[in-house]
């Protein structure tokens, strides 16, 4: 059966990047970080390379599957009840106190006009779900960990939500509703990066929020809101 486009749709829609967007710093280098004070990755080697993959996704030459190969190895290491139960703990010590109330009010005003919310963001959905759910919202596109017979295999589903491919899942996602971006009278998109560039030149408000300087120059040069959220 042919799917018919929606026309009628009169809800607008907000998209929030989520690391030091939403939130006050960055739940993949910090989940990392929280691994090896766990004693369960090699503080050395492993964090030396978790400072030149997080200096080159700010200058922008990231490899992300040369990342993910690296990021999501430990999540084959162990159950997904022992990861889940991790990440409880993870949530109150690491990411609660990178939750700042300005993100919230962002989110709940557009809760409130009844916007279609989500979360788009380049880390791994394993790490990012309870993150985005904790803001109440109930949307999520990250980069899928792979899993296989109820375990995560150390690699990648589908096409990484960085740069281009943030454009590439949220046009499929849009397209499993029966929507398209052009639907949507007005749509936002918040994000720090000019990794994001892509998706936010095609969102009718565009909205830097305490931007790296290479997205500040383009939101000054072309007029887009510069806003800080902490």
């Amino acid at each position: 059966m042919m799917m018919t486009k929606n026309t009628t749709n009169k809800q607008n829609l907000a998209l929030f990047d989520l690391d030091n967007t939403l939130l006050a710093g960055d739940s993949d280098y910090n989940w990392s970080l929280f691994l090896i004070k766990q004693g369960l990755l090699d503080a050395k080697t492993h964090h030396e390379r978790n400072e030149q993959f997080y200096q080159d996704y700010k200058n922008g030459n990231l490899n992300i599957y040369k990342f993910l190969e690296f990021q999501l190895q430990p999540l084959s290491q162990h159950s997904v009840e022992f990861l889940n139960t991790l990440h409880l703990q993870y949530m109150e010590q690491v990411i609660r106190p990178m939750m700042t109330q300005k993100a919230q009010d962002l989110v709940n005003k557009h809760k409130a006009a009844g916007d279609l919310c989500l979360v788009i963001t380049a880390t791994n959905s394993f790490v990012t779900k309870p993150i985005a759910t904790a803001y109440g919202i109930e949307h999520l596109i990250g980069t899928d960990p792979e899993m296989l017979d109820g375990k995560y295999t150390g690699g990648v589903s589908g096409v990484p939500s960085f740069q281009e491919g943030k454009v590439t899942r949220i046009k499929a996602w849009l397209a499993e509703r029966g929507q398209t971006l052009e639907d949507f009278e007005d749509s936002y998109f918040y994000s720090d990066s000019h990794n994001d560039l892509p998706l936010m030149k095609l969102v009718t408000h565009p909205v830097a929020v305490d931007a790296d300087a290479t997205l500040t120059a383009y939101a000054l040069q072309h007029g887009w809101p510069n806003v800080s959220l902490r």
